[in-house]
């Protein structure tokens, strides 16, 4: 089988590395989210399901885009949870700003986007755990991820 060749971990990251990785993160996420939304609308108006629960499904949608992009674009171990607090924020922000435009630019600001502030934080910051933490282990294997 074909096997993917993996770059080999950069000596001596700059500031320009983080800050590549966190845009990437960010639009991973965002692609990631958008697509799951759009697929989550498409099973609601099939199935019509109970709006009541869209809004805890939004939540787990964002919560996984944030960790699957983190996963794959976060590839320096250094301070990863602090890069994943910074995509998740990051996320926050565009993605309210893209879903308030999406919905006839109606900027509603309330206890949601509050709510939604602290999810992404938290899922940044889980997810830069865990990113980091994979990263680590296997560099100490001398694998590199």
């Amino acid at each position: 089988m074909f096997r993917r060749k993996s770059k080999p971990p950069i000596e001596n990251p700059t500031k320009k590395h983080y800050i590549l990785e966190i845009v990437k993160a960010v639009i991973t996420a965002i692609v990631i989210s958008l697509a799951s939304i759009l697929i989550l609308a498409f099973i609601v108006r099939a199935a019509s399901i109970d709006t009541g629960i869209l809004p805890i499904i939004n939540q787990v949608i964002k919560g996984v885009a944030i960790l699957i992009a983190c996963l794959v674009c976060l590839r320096l171990p250094k301070n990863a949870w602090v890069r994943g607090i910074v995509v998740g924020l990051i996320y926050v922000i565009l993605a309210f700003v893209i879903f308030s435009l999406l919905n006839g630019a109606q900027f509603n600001f309330g206890l949601n986007v509050l709510n939604d502030v602290a999810v992404g934080a938290v899922s940044g910051l889980l997810s830069g755990i865990i990113s980091g933490l994979i990263r680590k282990r296997a560099v100490a294997r001398g694998k590199a991820v």
